[in-house]
């Protein structure tokens, strides 16, 4: 029986031009995990208002990171698979959320590949679960499948926050790059509120109950900021951190709900003057490099920074194409670990 994963990470238009961006925000912002309002209203917000004046701002930011090889979350992935196919029994294929190589095209490529094949293990490559990212990934994957391979089982490996072997690897390369001198900001991708409130099965605990995140509950296995708190909660105990040392916040607000706070953007512009004057962000919500990192933490918010007093900037890389990183998804996808 063949053996066959896919790794699935979010995307990347295919360059920095204001054309492919565009249409790369199109696909991006029309997924209605994304946006989460009915199909016209969101049609016209995104064809009418956004995609005629954030393409251009966006293309400028793709080009300031935009590597000879590509798009570096693209290429960083292409590595990842490369080792992972070094340690993995299976055969590993790579696929994009939005944009190529798209996830129907590559279904179609291990088909073609592999005809008979009667079982398909999926690693969605986000250490937690949001309706923004996990969850689009696990229904577009059912939908194609449904659609073209009706016969085809699909394992999907579940989000990893918490796992151990996870957490000391990314403990360990943030280690490796922070000075002791430094404080420590965890910079998670932003959602906003309501995405949390849609994605608990109870609909009475996120955002209702004290201290929600810290109050058991099953909506934890859902709920991205507990498990965003659960990875820094982690991480800090294996590098012996104490209070003051380190902080949580998240990044890339957009529109005018509310979002989960602190927002990253304005702590940047509090912490020289809380006598954080040396800053080292590292930003776990990503596997990969991206835009986000590369472009809005390590040039916007290191220039932000910088000039609200900042004398210290240290962006710690993600866990891209790290060795113990690919073994670690080789030994997922080996063991069938859901």
């Amino acid at each position: 029986m063949s053996k066959v994963a896919l790794l699935i990470n979010l995307g990347s238009p295919r360059s920095p031009g204001v054309k492919d961006v565009k249409e790369y925000l199109g696909e991006f912002l029309m997924d209605d995990h994304v946006i989460d309002v009915p199909k016209i209203p969101r049609w016209l917000l995104v064809k009418g208002i956004i995609l005629n004046v954030r393409p251009k701002k966006s293309a400028e930011a793709y080009k300031s990171i935009w590597w000879d090889e590509g798009s570096p979350l693209i290429a960083l992935s292409e590595r990842l698979v490369k080792k992972v196919r070094e340690y993995s029994d299976y055969e590993t294929f790579l696929a994009m959320r939005y944009a190529a190589p798209s996830i129907l095209n590559t279904l179609n490529e291990i088909h073609d590949k592999h005809p008979g094949l009667d079982e398909l293990y999926v690693v969605p490559l986000y250490p937690h679960f949001a309706m923004s990212s996990y969850e689009s990934v696990v229904d577009r994957v059912k939908q194609l499948v449904e659609e073209h391979y009706p016969g085809l089982k699909l394992m999907f490996k579940k989000p990893w926050f918490d796992e151990k072997s996870y957490i000391n690897i990314l403990t360990k390369s943030i280690s490796e790059v922070l000075p002791k001198d430094h404080h420590l900001l965890f910079s998670y991708h932003g959602i906003p509120v309501r995405h949390l409130r849609k994605s608990d099965p109870t609909s009475c605990h996120c955002y209702a109950v004290d201290d929600c995140c810290n109050v058991v509950s099953v909506a934890h296995g859902t709920c991205y900021k507990h498990q965003t708190t659960k990875t820094t909660a982690l991480v800090v105990k294996g590098l012996g951190l104490k209070d003051g040392e380190y902080s949580t916040s998240y990044q890339s607000r957009l529109g005018r709900d509310p979002w989960i706070e602190p927002y990253t953007a304005e702590r940047l512009e509090q912490f020289p003057g809380e006598g954080k004057d040396k800053l080292a962000i590292v930003c776990p919500a990503f596997v990969s490099d991206c835009l986000e990192t590369l472009e809005e933490i390590n040039i916007e918010g290191r220039e932000e920074f910088l000039s609200y007093g900042g004398t210290s900037f240290i962006s710690i890389p993600c866990l891209n194409d790290r060795n113990d990183w690919a073994q670690l998804v080789a030994d997922w996808i080996n063991k069938g670990s859901l």
